[in-house]
Order: structure tokens, then sequence, then C-alpha cells
């Protein structure tokens, strides 16, 4: 086993299913290399558990590379952990102390209830996607890149944006589980690029009006979503989203 070799107290959320109680577990575990990822170190938890014929802790995963967002967890009160810019996939048990305790809970936020354990539900940020954030315009083919131009400015923009991977640490973050860091993210991504532009005031107007249906809060302007942002998605956006929604309301006569 390559690096050093720790032991850490969890103190881990387990919740049979949505609409039942659920309550914290103290898990002492060893043997573990400072050179693991949260997510692994998880893993050796789970197969001592199955060792022992108990049931494993459910979590959400998928690509482990800081992609796709799935591994989302409230790690010491920090959403994916302590490490600014990072996922939990990427977090290293390097970053803790021999022997720390470190209390693992889910996302706290009404539109993201539990499935089990530390498994949210996050399909809401599904439905504000289906809402607008897309274009329906027939793009046909690749056309040579140059035939329309995109300021440099304004792509790097639009791509700083779309970095966003809707792991839902933003709303986690927030005290009024405002979405409107993510919202913001996917409004400004294609409000600045060519190809939003037909749909552009419909768009947000439907996705704000979505956001709000599925139960998200308003901003609290604490700033706590980009500091908790893996992705470091920037309050701007957010502004950018407030002035979308004015220019929304102007042209429809609102």
């Amino acid at each position: 086993m390559e690096g050093d070799v720790m032991r850490f107290q969890l103190k881990i959320w387990r919740q049979k299913g949505t609409n039942q109680p659920g309550n914290f577990v103290d898990y002492p575990i060893e043997n573990i290399s400072s050179d693991m990822s949260f997510l692994e170190m998880l893993d050796v938890l789970n197969q001592d558990l199955i060792k022992k014929n108990q049931e494993p802790v459910e979590f959400d995963h998928d690509c482990r590379e800081g992609i796709c967002g799935s591994c989302a967890l409230m790690i010491n009160g920090n959403a994916h952990g302590p490490d600014r810019g990072t996922a939990t996939c990427q977090l290293h048990m390097r970053r803790f102390k021999d022997g720390q305790r470190i209390v693992i809970e889910p996302w706290r936020a009404k539109p993201f209830p539990i499935l089990k354990d530390l498994s949210t539900d996050r399909r809401a940020f599904d439905r504000i996607m289906a809402a607008g954030g897309f274009v329906s315009i027939n793009t046909g083919n690749a056309i040579e890149a140059n035939a329309q131009l995109v300021g440099k400015d304004t792509a790097e923009s639009a791509m700083d944006s779309a970095q966003c991977i809707g792991c839902g640490a933003c709303v986690a973050a927030c005290k009024n589980a405002s979405a409107m860091l993510f919202v913001g993210a996917k409004v400004t991504h294609l409000a600045l690029l060519p190809q939003g532009q037909p749909e552009r005031h419909r768009r947000v107007a439907e996705m704000v009006k979505t956001m709000d249906a599925e139960g998200f809060g308003a901003c609290s302007n604490t700033g706590s979503c980009e500091a908790a942002c893996p992705k470091e998605i920037r309050l701007s956006n957010i502004a950018m989203l407030n002035r979308e929604l004015a220019k929304s309301d102007l042209s429809s006569g609102l």
C-alpha cells in the first residue's frame, strides 16, 4: 500500500428511504492509504461492511474524475469537502489528519430528497434544463470554424459558465437552497453564443419558472455557492441571470 497508513472515525448519515427517519452511525476505519481518494476510502468501508454481513453505505458516483458531479457529499459541513475547486471524487485522504473524525452527509435541500443514505434525487436540475437549457435550431452539419465569428473574450466567458457540472453543491451550501448559480451558469453560457439567441428570452423565463416551481430558494448573496462549486463558477453568472430575466420581462411586456 503506497502512502502513509491512516485511520479515521467516520460519522455517516444512514437512511433507508425518502420518507423514513435517518440517523448518524459511527464507523471506525483503519489501514487507509493517504493516497486514496475519498470515494476509494468509502469503497474500503463498504467492503468491510459486506464481509460483516452488514448493509453497505449507499452513495452516488460515476466518472471519479471530477467531471460528472455525481459524487455529491457534505463532508464536515463542506460541500465536496475542504478543498476549493475539487469534487469529492478528487479529494484525497491526505487532506485529513490521522485519527480525524469525519462527518459525511447527503445534500440537505428540499428539492433534493434523500433516496437512501448519502444518495439524493437531483432530477430537479434535469427538469430545469428540460425547460429551456438547450437550443432547438437546426444546426445541421458542422460549419467552417471561421464562418460565424465569436470574440475570444465572449467565447472564454461562455466556456467558463459551461464548466458547470450540475452537482448541486451550490444548493447544498446555500442557506436558502438556491439554484441560481446553476441556472445562471446555464443561461449565461447560451446567452453569450450566437446559437442561443433565438430562444434567449423564452429560455430564461421558463428555466426560472421551473426553478421556483421545484422549490429552490432565493439567492442569499453570501457567496457560499461560489465557494463550494468544484468548478468555481463565478457569482457574476447570477447577475447575468437577473439581467436576462429583466430583459425577458421587458420583451414580453411584463
